[in-house]
């Protein structure tokens, strides 16, 4: 399974029921319904992709601040019992994650490799063990004429990546760890301060677009 499907069919919003789940993705699941996060951050699941693997849970999650969000993105846990060449594993991680940038912080030609360092920085710092990382990182930026030129310019940067998380005792990944390391990497691009000092060498990003309103 090569990196542009594992991340274009993110957002298909297919449920995937698969047949009855084998014990470590259950246990897998259970470890995301059950982890503890930081208010900033809204998590729901919501209907998990069916061609990417026997087995799938998705997360959708929202960065607010009051009634703004800040930035939002979509975390896919895939599950395939067989295991996968591609994965080097049988779990795979897929995310994608979006947020509003001021226009010339587009420009920045560092910027898709600072967001990159943020993904494996994010999985570094809580000590995660993963393997096979992959991803792309975009800028698109959207300019307004005519009837509709009074409209700022607005950019947006979005992550796509996928990764192999390691698995522990039973063959079941450390799911809670992963999610609360994607929560920092959607906290470092939404701008929030550090959750503690665990976090306080992360690169913040600077310049960012005001928060959009809810």
């Amino acid at each position: 399974m090569d990196e542009s499907k594992d991340t274009g069919d993110i957002a298909d919003g297919e449920r995937h029921t698969g047949g009855t789940a084998p014990l470590p993705f259950r246990a897998a699941v259970d470890a995301l319904r059950a982890a503890r996060l930081r208010p900033q951050i809204e998590v729901e699941p919501t209907p998990a992709p069916k061609r990417l693997a026997p087995f799938a849970y998705a997360l959708e999650a929202t960065v607010v601040d009051g009634e703004q969000e800040l930035a939002d993105g979509r975390l896919v846990l895939l599950h395939d019992p067989a295991g996968h060449d591609a994965w080097r594993g049988t779990f795979r991680l897929v995310t994608l994650v979006r947020a509003e940038l001021e226009p010339e912080m587009a420009v920045d030609p560092l910027l898709p490799d600072v967001c990159w360092t943020w993904l494996t920085g994010a999985l570094q710092a809580r000590g995660l063990a993963y393997g096979e990382p992959s991803g792309t990182v975009t800028r698109a930026s959207s300019h307004h004429f005519g009837g509709l030129s009074a409209r700022p310019a607005a950019s947006q940067i979005e992550i796509r990546a996928s990764w192999t998380p390691r698995e522990g005792l039973g063959g079941i990944p450390d799911t809670a760890a992963h999610l609360a390391s994607w929560c920092d990497l959607l906290a470092q691009v939404a701008g929030l301060p550090p959750a503690g000092p665990g976090d306080a060498s992360v690169v913040t990003l600077p310049q960012r677009r005001g928060p959009q309103s809810r």
